[in-house]
């Protein structure tokens, strides 16, 4: 590694500005510029500014002749420069020179985009069972490398969906970790981010009907009605493919008995009574199957003595359980099927 340069002596009084060191040119072209040097400061590493710096503390009396040569050699190669390149780190630097650290922080994130977070901030927001399932297929050492760098209690989650065998090697390899290179980890971080996360993102990006079924999903009766009789008319193949895709109250006849067991242990009793006061006879027997004899006939006894029930009521009880088997999935405790196929929904 190549030593630091050290700062010039003072100019002398007949010194030509041919002669002048690079250090001390920058440092004329600086006092020159005057407050205005601060955006190129800005976009010098440490290294650099206190090098420059040094050297303008020693410069002494700089003549007008070797100025206004400086100057000018300065400007004949700023307007000769043929390609310049920008990028993310110099528009950093540039902020930095002029504003607020937080004000820089923001901006930089919207010019970024979330793809600008760093590699480790975007694991911690990726599901750590879908993180788990690729890292199962890297080497342990590496997959130790990165669970090292994450938050210890994302890496534990992580460790924790692991097959074992493979898990305990990871964590054998963890206990040995010594540290890594800086080269390592860069391409450590390019492979996360080039074979995973941007396939990640890419299969997240979500079809319109997709969202537009989970909005029909949370309309009363007579909304959801409404707008798909308008959608029959105008598009009927996407007021198809929204049916289909949308997860009602009834598609929860598709659970077997330990999934319906697992969302009546979630659920409040009195939204469940309401609600199965507006679902089919079918759906009704499923659930109160799986109660205890005891059980069943309290809420027989509670849907009955709620005599008639408005459907607005109704409604926005089904719509509460159908959120909560959905919240139960998210958590793997339930699996709920894609659509309103004839695919079953698996606990």
């Amino acid at each position: 590694m190549s030593q630091p340069a050290l700062p010039a002596r003072p100019i002398a009084k007949e010194q030509a500005s041919d002669t002048l060191s690079g250090p001390q040119k920058a440092a004329v072209v600086m006092l020159a510029l005057g407050d205005q040097a601060a955006t190129i400061l800005g976009q010098l590493d440490e290294e650099e500014v206190r090098l420059v710096s040094e050297t303008i503390a020693n410069l002494g009396i700089v003549q007008h002749n070797i100025v206004e040569a400086v100057t000018i050699d300065f400007f004949d190669r700023l307007t000769n420069v043929s390609t310049l390149i920008g990028s993310y780190e110099h528009t950093q630097r540039l902020l930095t020179s002029v504003l607020p650290k937080e004000r820089v922080d923001a901006l930089m994130e919207e010019l970024r985009g979330p793809a600008g977070r760093s590699v480790w901030e975007k694991l911690t927001n990726v599901n750590e069972a879908v993180l788990a399932g690729y890292l199962a297929h890297e080497y342990p050492q590496t997959v130790a490398i990165i669970l090292l760098k994450l938050k210890p209690d994302f890496a534990a989650r992580v460790l924790g969906s692991l097959p074992d065998e493979f898990g305990q090697e990871v964590i054998g390899r963890m206990l040995a970790a010594e540290p890594v290179s800086r080269d390592i980890l860069e391409q450590i971080e390019v492979t996360l981010r080039n074979e995973f996360i941007s396939n990640l993102t890419r299969s997240a990006k979500r079809d319109s009907h997709e969202i537009m079924a989970e909005i029909f999903n949370n309309f009363d009766r007579q909304t959801e009605s409404r707008f798909m009789s308008g959608l029959d008319h105008k598009n009927q193949q996407s007021a198809e493919r929204i049916r289909a895709l949308m997860f009602l109250f009834e598609d929860l006849a598709k659970l077997d008995s330990g999934g319906v067991q697992t969302l009546l242990r979630a659920t409040d009793k009195s939204d469940l009574s309401l609600a199965l006061k507006g679902a089919s006879e079918a759906l009704r027997a499923l659930f109160l199957s799986n109660m205890s004899e005891r059980g069943a006939k309290l809420l027989r006894e509670e849907m009955q003595a709620l005599g008639p029930v408005r459907l607005k009521d109704v409604d926005a009880a089904q719509t509460k359980i159908v959120a909560l088997a959905k919240d139960l999935a998210a958590r793997g405790e339930l699996m709920l099927a894609q659509g309103r196929s004839e695919d079953e929904l698996i606990y």
